[in-house]
């Protein structure tokens, strides 16, 4: 089994607020592991529901030029 983590490290690794964090617990948006009252997150798991949620990012158009 991967590491576990604590709401306030899945916070600070995604940069948002622990409310955020269990706000997405509550809605059933993130994984997590519930342990009585405890809520820890499989770092593995976690990983990749982000990685699941990249997307491309934008590319600019190149200027077409008419070189004749």
């Amino acid at each position: 089994m991967n590491r576990l983590l604590t709401v306030d490290e899945v916070a600070t690794w995604l940069q948002v607020k622990p409310r955020t964090i269990y706000q997405w617990v509550h809605e059933g948006y993130i994984p997590v592991i519930k342990l009585g009252t405890l809520v820890r997150f499989d770092q593995a798991s976690v990983l990749a529901w982000v990685k699941k949620r990249e997307t491309p990012g934008r590319t600019r158009k190149q200027p077409e030029f008419d070189l004749s």
